[in-house]
């Protein structure tokens, strides 16, 4: 006859039971994000908090990189996470992770927030557009040439788009070769080379020699 387990034996726990849960998604492998996603757009503010200690951390990361003021960040992530709520219903995990909509959502943020502020700087250093109108500067060699207003515009307007913003920022915002790649998300040689051969441009356009 086969004794009869103890009290002890009993109430001994077995690996299953003393192995800790895995979390929502852990077991079948789905990204645990896109889960908590999912249950934020349902409206579970639980499953929202837990995106945001899940990501906050990644997404504060890009945001300074970006914006580079500590305080201005934290605004513009909490900003992310506003959006993040009401537009939960619009991730599609058939597109991308959730991590990568996030990040998305985060840097155009962030990359916006830095537009801004350089608009309400040009805004307050009297008028940005005439100060270029009348000076424009060579980022490459530091040389200034006096130009007439019309002049500058349509040269302006020959620049290719990555060009223009980037010879902006320098100008404006006064930023460095590096500080306008961090601004811009490129490569610092990608920034130079964009500011260099749009000052070519303009040199041409306005038959000014170096």
């Amino acid at each position: 006859m086969t004794p009869e387990p103890t009290p002890a034996e009993q109430e001994e726990p077995s690996a299953a039971d003393a192995a800790p849960r895995a979390l929502p998604g852990e077991e079948t492998g789905v990204d645990l994000s896109a889960d908590l996603l999912h249950r934020a757009a349902l409206g579970d503010e639980d499953a929202f908090s837990r995106l945001y200690d899940e990501t906050a951390p990644q997404l504060f990361a890009l945001i300074r990189r970006v914006v580079r003021d500590v305080a201005m960040s934290e605004e513009v992530l909490q900003e992310v996470y506003v959006e993040v709520w009401r537009q939960a219903t619009r991730f599609d995990a058939r597109r991308g992770s959730a991590r990568s909509w996030l990040c998305t959502i985060a840097h155009r943020r962030a990359v916006d927030t830095v537009r801004s502020s350089e608009a309400a700087r040009r805004r307050d250093s009297e008028d940005g557009l005439l100060t270029l109108e009348q000076q424009v500067v060579d980022v490459q060699e530091e040389g200034i040439m006096r130009v007439e207003s019309g002049r500058v515009r349509q040269a302006m307007r020959t620049l290719t788009s990555a060009q223009s913003e980037a010879i902006r920022l320098a100008y404006f915002g006064g930023y460095s070769h590096r500080e306008v790649a961090a601004l811009l998300d490129i490569p610092v040689g990608t920034a130079k080379t964009r500011i260099r051969d749009g000052m070519i441009v303009l040199r041409d356009r306005l038959g000014v020699t170096s």
